[in-house]
């Protein structure tokens, strides 16, 4: 499985919905599982993002997927990007 990590930025919308109900944020985590992701690590954060998840998918077009509903629900804009270990990506250097 592959490391994406997901920068979410709630809209008005969004942010009227977790104010009136909060569990909405199990809800979507719910949502994700059952579109084949499994969620590693979720944090609140101040700046120009409000949630950013770190997530496992199997590939590239999952990602794509779950990226596109979650925006087309117009509560959160999301911005995906791919991780990769260190690791790797140090031995993709020599």
């Amino acid at each position: 499985m592959a490391t994406y990590i997901l920068l979410g930025t709630l809209t008005e919308d969004g942010a009227e919905k977790i104010r009136m109900h909060p569990n909405w944020i199990d809800e979507v985590l719910q949502d994700l599982a059952a579109m084949g992701v499994k969620v590693l690590a979720q944090y609140a954060v101040l700046g120009p993002y409000d949630i950013i998840n770190i997530v496992e998918a199997p590939d590239n077009r999952t990602i794509v997927h779950v990226s596109t509903q979650l925006t087309l629900r117009g509560s959160i804009k999301v911005i995906t990007l791919p991780a990769i270990p260190i690791e790797e990506f140090i031995a993709s250097l020599k």
